[in-house]
């Protein structure tokens, strides 16, 4: 599938009625078996690829070549929609349009450009950067995109900051750029996702969000077209490793742990094991 293909449906989810909840993704084999199972969009956040890619906790000390080229390896794997976490766009408005460059040629479907202060300021003045720098930023990621089709996502943890009136001020600013839709994080409460509706003309995301706020029918009632469920497919797959290693090095067995290990038909999926078959017969036989 073409990205500008890919991109194309992530809008229609955008423009429809419906709340979907994406797959939270880290390498080429996890978007290949979130499409097995029936994903169509895929999210890989910013604290997953500084851990995928560095080892490292979300402290923004992963690089834009570092990050755009794990996005490669994805998107060249699988046809899953994209949508990425972009942070603070690596900088200022014109280090924006970069990133929108490098990740737009990585293929990804939908990126989101944040109002947080990044990255941590000395003596941890943390915040969020002014409205009229986030404008700048918003009107460059438009403006540099090549692929129209390329969605634009305006985020925003004002909730966390200033609460409910810094929020709805800083979506009604950010709304009239030109992005596309506008990410909120921090939304813990049915009232505060009702005052941003009420104020918003674009379509909403939501990041992790509680049990209260779980009701997928609810949440596109009031015009929540994507919601998080954060990234628990890394951190089961970490803990696995972790006890794996654990259970070897204290002198378990391998064969104890095959009943936990992933099955040939999985790892097939995983690994495109039936299109590698044909080309083997087709091309080297």
């Amino acid at each position: 599938m073409l990205p500008s293909e890919r991109r194309e449906r992530y809008r229609r989810v955008l423009a429809g009625k419906e709340c979907i909840y994406p797959a939270s993704v880290y390498d080429p084999m996890s978007a290949r078996l979130a499409e097995s199972v029936g994903y169509e969009i895929g999210m890989f956040a910013g604290s997953i690829a500084s851990a995928t890619v560095l080892g490292a906790p979300d402290l923004i000390v992963l690089t834009l070549s570092e990050f755009a080229g794990q996005l490669r390896r994805i998107t060249r794997a699988s046809d899953l929609s994209m949508m990425v976490d972009a942070d603070h766009g690596y900088g200022n408005a014109l280090n924006v349009m970069r990133t929108v460059e490098e990740l737009e040629t990585a293929g990804v479907s939908a990126l989101t450009i944040e109002d947080t202060l990044l990255p941590r300021p000395f003596r941890d003045q943390s915040g969020l950067i002014s409205v009229p720098e986030m404008l700048g930023k918003l009107k460059a990621a438009v403006e540099a995109r090549q692929d129209r089709s390329l969605v634009v996502i305006g985020r925003s943890e004002a909730v966390r900051y200033g609460g409910v009136p810094e929020m709805v001020k800083r979506v009604q600013a950010y709304q009239e750029t030109g992005v596309d839709a506008i990410f909120l994080v921090g939304i813990t409460k049915p009232e505060e996702l009702e005052a941003v509706y009420q104020a918003a003309t674009l379509p909403l995301l939501l990041g992790a969000t509680p049990s209260s706020l779980g009701d997928r029918a609810f949440l596109a009632s009031k015009g929540v077209r994507i919601a998080l469920q954060g990234h628990m497919p890394y951190y089961v797959g970490v803990r696995a490793v972790y006890d794996a290693y654990i259970h070897l090095k204290e002198g378990g067995s391998p064969e104890d742990l095959a009943p936990r290990a992933a099955s040939g038909d999985v790892l097939s999926a995983a690994q495109h094991k039936d299109d590698y078959d044909r080309w083997l017969k087709e091309f080297l036989s």
